[in-house]
């Protein structure tokens, strides 16, 4: 018979078969916890292993290397870093909340530093693990055989404390993750002895109990919705913040001091990252950073410039550092061989039950154990009462075999009894051990009595259960660490104290350049030879605050917020910083319009923008102040074929005038355009027709008495009263503001809103600048092509136009 040497089968069966075995393996038996010892496969073996080399508590400190050898050789055959990383985590007190192993040497550091080299530790089990394991040789747990069948190993551990709930877990398998968080024992036992008197005990019951978790690094927990929410459903989120004092120095100076960090927090990593926020001018305010944690405890020190804020320092390093940060509850454990979002009710009834089954499988065990050793004192006492007829009949035997058959054939003894007759020495023949028998019978007796009970009785089973966990809280007990907050409290930060309030002068140009200039460097120029391109104008030149806010707007539908202080500061004489250094453009964006802001406050403004095929939006100003801000987002969804031209603030009150480039001119309030958030399309503007663009639009008042200046890509200026454009709605298609000519006629170029006083220039492409007052031009109505200022064949096409 030949055997098919190879199978044709598809590759994605084969590989989806194996990642399949793969995953349920990696989520069964490596990286999530067991639901009722709260320990992984590599953490329960390490356990074992030590607790079976006698590697425990109350005996010398042994090599780790020892330890891991023994684990790789007879339990967990991976590789040695992955068993000593797992072991020295196991006794690192910052992470675990009771450690389960004691270590001498360097186990690691807050500051992320590695543990020694396991040649140079030692380990052994704490007192606290010697209660995970406890009563594990009375056949209270599976045992099932090793990876070489050679040896037998735990399914898991008899874990006579909440272990799950106490240290916590940390893991990431194969489509799930799992983050328990520690939690004070002293808290979780008196919630397993509630839910022990009472099974159906809500949430907000046990929570009367356990309050919250309690980190090893202490620190401030903020969120008791959080917690309730994570109990109730094995997921939510608090607020983690660091412990912070302000403490007065000389000189009208302050430090903040920081004795407490939250969970997991790399201390070296803190210290550097507020360190930068010093050494990059982020945050004016602090002299220096110091950590001088030692053997006494942890201490950072913040040592501020003379009279700072350091509240204010602390708000924002609470906002920007890890000093505050988010905990999620993702309560996963292996539950009845499954991954299991675990509630809090859930975690403590998988603890219980299992509990439950080890005292019972315990008292079996000890039963069995009684009534064997009575077996054998009830033989031996009867066998005392007829001392001289079993002492002839042995004498009378020709050899041990031959005797114990003679005493069960004689006295009616059973094997195991004639055997320990036989097997008994001749000092236990004296009076006193016949009294010791007979009252060793009677603890038997009492004994048998009371585990027969245990196994008959639910409640005498509990009440052994309930005082053997009250006499582990008794002897490991601790105080709560973390201080629990209801409330989050919002972090508020004022710029004005972050920030140093200086005046400067901030210019964008159509390129994209940008930079803040001070006011001396402006005015040694005298506010000329401004440094840009000869093809290059200016988008914005703005006198501003380095508290105050830029919003630049590109062709692609695109903002990027900025705030002026983090701005490059550079020479008015020099060429600003480019955006692209700052902030990723497309190749064929480019930035349509600059605004800057001294604040985001004014409830009645919004920012209104329109594309050239007149699509037109509004968002609340609000909406625009980004918490971050290292990249463009969306300020409008932009069609393919489509730019946006216009990004106005425009005030609740005002009116819109919206002109196409053939003349066309609509004017309708601003309610027309409904307020929507960032990212949307907006809405039809203007009815357009073929061929035809939004070339201008204008915020302006109602009922305004100013007037509107008109330039067209010929060269002529008009100037003519707003009011001519009578207020109407939306879509429209509006009244003509030119006369249209057959040949060559006026298309709009762009417009101005100008009142008296005002001047008007134009640029050309061939550096021509034509400056017109305002009031030199006629006011004229609405057939009319107003007066050629610039002539194009000759002076060149125009650039751009400005008012002053």
């Amino acid at each position: 018979m030949t055997v098919e040497k190879f199978q044709d089968l598809p590759l994605e069966e084969i590989v989806g078969d194996r990642f399949g075995r793969y995953s349920k393996y990696i989520i069964q038996d490596r990286a999530l916890p067991d639901a009722r010892d709260g320990l992984k496969p590599v953490q329960r073996r390490i356990l074992y292993a030590m607790y079976s080399e006698g590697n425990v508590s109350d005996k010398p400190f042994r090599k780790s290397a020892k330890t891991v050898g023994h684990v790789i050789g007879n339990f967990h055959p991976h590789g040695d870093s992955s068993v000593y990383e797992a072991m020295v985590r196991m006794s690192q007190d910052w992470k675990a909340r009771h450690c389960l192993i004691e270590m001498h040497g360097n186990n690691g550091s807050v500051d992320g530093d590695p543990a020694a080299a396991m040649r140079y530790t030692e380990a052994r089990l704490s007192g606290i693990a010697a209660e995970l394991l406890r009563d594990i040789q009375k056949q209270t747990v599976d045992f099932v055989p090793n990876f070489d069948d050679q040896d037998m190993e735990p399914t898991v551990l008899p874990a006579r404390f909440p272990n799950l709930l106490v240290n916590g877990s940390t893991g990431i398998s194969a489509g799930y993750a799992t983050d328990i968080p520690p939690h004070n024992l002293a808290e979780v036992l008196d919630g397993v002895l509630h839910r022990l008197d009472h099974p159906q005990s809500t949430v907000d019951e046990l929570m009367q109990f356990i309050k919250g978790p309690d980190f090893p690094t202490g620190a401030i927990i903020m969120g008791a919705d959080g917690i309730k929410k994570a109990y109730e459903t094995g997921r939510g989120k608090i607020i983690v913040r660091s412990k912070t004092t302000i403490e007065p120095l000389k000189g009208n100076k302050e430090q903040i001091v920081i004795t407490e960090l939250p969970y997991e927090v790399n201390k070296a990593n803190l210290v550097k990252k507020i360190d930068e926020q010093r050494l990059d001018k982020r945050l004016e305010g602090i002299s220096e950073v110091r950590d001088e944690s030692d053997r006494e405890g942890l201490r950072i020190v913040i040592e501020l410039k003379k009279d700072v804020n350091a509240h204010a320092i602390l708000q924002y390093l609470l906002k920007v550092t890890d000093l505050q940060v988010t905990y999620n509850f993702n309560m996963i454990a292996i539950h009845n061989r499954r991954p299991t979002m675990m509630t809090l009710p859930l975690m403590l009834d998988a603890y219980i039950d299992h509990q439950k089954e080890v005292v019972t499988r315990r008292s079996t065990y000890d039963l069995q154990k009684a009534k064997d050793r009575m077996h054998i004192v009830e033989g031996l006492v009867k066998a005392l009462s007829v001392l001289d007829k079993v002492i002839e009949t042995i004498r009378s035997s020709t050899d041990k075999r031959n005797a114990k058959d003679n005493l069960i054939e004689r006295f009616a003894f059973t094997e195991i009894q004639a055997e320990a007759i036989v097997s008994l020495q001749l000092y236990r023949l004296t009076n006193t051990d016949i009294t010791q028998l007979e009252e060793e019978q009677e603890q038997l007796r009492k004994l048998i009595d009371k585990l027969e009970g245990i196994l008959s009785s639910d409640r005498r089973l509990v009440t052994v259960l309930k005082n053997e966990l009250k006499d582990v809280r008794k002897r490991f007990e601790s105080p709560r660490l973390s201080e629990l907050q209801a409330e989050v409290e919002e972090i508020k930060l004022t710029m004005d104290v972050l920030v140093p309030s200086e005046e400067t002068i901030v210019t964008v140009t159509k390129d994209g350049y940008v930079k803040r200039t001070s006011p001396r460097s402006y005015n040694a120029s005298n506010g000329q030879d401004f440094a840009m391109k000869d093809s290059d104008y200016l988008l914005l030149e703005q006198s501003m605050n380095t508290q105050h806010h830029l919003l630049l707007f590109t062709n692609k539908g695109n903002f990027m917020y900025q705030p002026v202080y983090e701005l490059p500061d550079i020479r008015w004489k020099d060429l600003g910083q480019h955006m692209s250094s700052i902030i990723t453009l497309d190749k064929d964006e480019e930035i349509i319009q600059a605004i800057g802001l001294e604040n985001f406050d004014e409830r009645d403004a919004f920012i209104v923008t329109a594309t050239k095929n007149g699509q037109m939006k509004r968002t609340a100003l609000a909406d625009y102040k980004l918490a971050r801000y290292n990249k463009a987002a969306k300020t409008m969804n932009v069609k393919a074929g489509d730019d946006m031209i216009y990004a106005a603030v425009v005030l609740a009150e005002q009116e819109l005038l919206v002109l196409a480039n053939t003349s066309y001119a609509i004017r309708f309030p601003l309610d027309d355009i409904p307020a929507t958030g960032l990212r949307t399309a907006g809405v039809k503007a203007f009815a357009l027709k073929d061929d035809e663009v939004i070339a201008s639009i204008q915020a302006v008042d109602k009922e305004s008495d100013d007037d509107l200046v008109i330039i067209t890509q010929r060269g002529n200026v008009k100037r003519m009263a707003v009011r001519e454009i009578e207020v109407g709605t939306r879509g429209k298609r509006g009244v003509v503001t030119l006369k249209e000519l057959k040949a060559n006629p006026h298309r709009i170029f762009a417009t101005l809103i100008v009142r008296a006083g005002h001047t008007i220039e134009l640029h050309t492409t061939a550096g021509v600048k034509e400056t017109i007052a305002v009031m030199s031009l006629t006011r004229t109505d609405r057939y009319s092509n107003g007066s050629a200022k610039v002539d194009v064949p000759a002076e060149g096409e125009l650039l751009y136009v400005k008012r002053s």
